[in-house]
């Protein structure tokens, strides 16, 4: 994922705490906020809690992927995805439903041209 595509400033991550909306389900949980830019940005939370270094980089692996699988369907928004406790166990058909779900939920993922059912 490109650097542009990222949220890495903690000023950042606080402005999308503090003003931003959220959503979650039983799997995710994120903050968006509406920033006027030509696409989205995600910042990425895996605690500690879900596994070792080689576990929670595996599951921002699969995160990173299902994002830009979809991108041309997500709104230009920042965005900050948190991962609940049981997304390390789950394989990359569970995380890409869960996550699109949460996405759907929170207004952020609207399917287009594209089916979300490649695999």
């Amino acid at each position: 994922m490109k650097k542009t595509y990222r949220v890495k400033r903690d000023k950042d991550f606080r402005l999308i705490f503090g003003q931003g909306k959220n959503a979650a389900n039983r799997k995710f949980v994120v903050y968006h906020l509406n920033t006027n830019q030509n696409h989205f940005r995600v910042g990425l939370s895996v605690s500690k809690k879900l596994g070792n270094a080689v576990t929670r980089n595996a599951i921002k692996r699969k995160l990173r992927h299902v994002l830009m699988e979809v991108r041309d369907d997500l709104k230009t928004e920042d965005f900050v995805l948190i991962a609940r406790k049981g997304v390390e166990e789950m394989d990359y058909k569970e995380v890409k439903r869960n996550l699109l779900h949460v996405l759907k939920v929170a207004g952020l993922y609207e399917e287009g041209s594209e089916s979300e059912e490649k695999n």
